[in-house]
């Protein structure tokens, strides 16, 4: 039986410019397409991944325009549609300003005062 895995993911856009993909959530996808019950956390600023129809497109750094912006939103969904459960921090989306109906399908909210049962339920819990 394969274990099933938690990842937290605190840092946004880390590596996103490189990558286009957040690491982590890149890693979710590949450990699940190897048979690993990988699911996310989204916590701190990395609450805004959950954010739906986001747009980078048309971001520039000087004269450099990154003609593959990142599409973490729609990452998050390939996930859930591959069995994988993303769950997001209600106050750190609320601090951020980030309402409910803003958030795209799927994504379970938890508080952080549901963090220790919510820990319970995977074998392993990686913060990254």
């Amino acid at each position: 039986m394969a274990e099933n895995i938690l990842s937290i993911v605190e840092s946004a856009y880390r590596a996103t410019l490189e990558e286009q993909d957040d690491p982590i959530v890149w890693l979710a996808h590949a450990l699940r397409a190897s048979g690993a019950a990988t699911h996310l956390l989204l916590r701190g600023n990395a609450v805004n991944y959950g954010v739906r129809d986001q747009d980078a497109s048309g971001l520039r750094f000087g004269a450099r325009a990154q003609t593959q912006p990142p599409r973490i939103d729609r990452d998050l969904l390939a996930l859930i549609d591959k069995g994988g459960e993303v769950f997001y921090i209600r106050d750190d989306a609320s601090i951020r300003g980030i309402r409910p109906d803003e958030v795209i399908p799927g994504l379970k909210p938890v508080k952080t005062t549901d963090l220790p049962a919510l820990f319970r339920r995977f074998d392993r819990v990686w913060h990254w």
